[in-house]
């Protein structure tokens, strides 16, 4: 689009990104990352993106140049804890790329699909991105598959021949995504996530412990930022039955099926807060 509809010189295409993101493990993706852990090793990096702090406006305004082709954020930050940015951010941001020509593409691939309460993490505000890509979920987590979702207008770019993927588009997979799509619809899973979800937040924002600074998320996405390294809590909790991840050194991720119960988070809450406690 930058080059074939905007008109950006060849070469000169800029994406912008936000500091904390995480958009997968391919070279040109990790060349767009701020996490020094990830680029370990893979260099040289794709050049062509600018990193800007996440949430902040300001500094999006201040980073578009007429070479601007793209705004790539992720709508909730998941890989960096479940970082939430200001309400009115998005749509906010959709507002500076319509004005300055350039797409804004959301990664929705961890917070997509019900996730969040939400069929996507943008409709919580009132506005749509130009691309949207999805995975993991997509299939329910029993193959792989993933899509970038778009306007005739912005994928029309592509003619046949121009791109082309060893496993794109092969039939199992699209079956698969299908029921999965299918099966979040007719159960009710997006509202089930909202519903329970907040109960969820509230049970673990009640646990009093000196080693939480907080409890924050949405939906069935919920991170428990600690004082301390979150590793150890991690793996004690392990050892009581419940599998949750550390990112960023201090924040343990939340992520259950959406079709947990009610008995299952108190459950759950339980030995979060045995585990937490002094």
């Amino acid at each position: 689009m930058g080059y074939k509809v905007k008109g950006i010189p060849a070469d000169k295409a800029e994406i912008i990104v936000c500091a904390g993101n995480f958009h997968g493990r391919t070279l040109t993706v990790v060349s767009l990352s701020s996490n020094e852990d990830y680029r370990d090793g893979f260099g040289p990096f794709t050049p062509g993106f600018k990193i800007i702090p996440y949430g902040d406006i300001d500094a999006l305004r201040a980073a578009i140049t007429p070479n601007t082709c793209a705004f790539l954020v992720e709508p909730i930050q998941g890989e960096a804890g479940i970082v939430i940015p200001p309400a009115g951010y998005l749509a906010q941001a959709a507002q500076l790329c319509k004005q300055n020509n350039a797409l804004l593409m959301l990664d929705e691939i961890q917070s997509g699909l019900g996730r969040t309460g939400k069929l996507f993490a943008y409709m919580y505000e009132d506005m749509t991105p130009d691309v949207l890509i999805v995975g993991k979920a997509l299939a329910g987590g029993f193959y792989p598959v993933s899509a970038v979702l778009a306007s005739r207008e912005v994928l029309g770019v592509f003619r046949p021949g121009d791109h082309g993927s060893t496993f794109g588009g092969n039939p199992l997979g699209c079956a698969v995504a299908r029921t999965a799509i299918r099966v979040l619809v007719e159960e009710n899973l997006v509202e089930r996530a909202a519903e329970l979800g907040a109960y969820f937040l509230a049970r673990l924002q009640a646990i009093g412990s000196p080693v939480i600074q907080e409890v924050r998320g949405k939906g069935m996405w919920i991170g428990i930022e600690l004082t301390t390294l979150a590793r150890p809590y991690c793996e004690a909790l392990m050892s009581e039955g419940i599998l949750c991840k550390e990112t960023h050194d201090r924040v343990i991720r939340i992520a259950p099926p959406l079709i947990i119960t009610r008995e299952e988070i108190d459950w759950a809450v339980d030995l979060i807060a045995k585990v937490l406690k002094p």
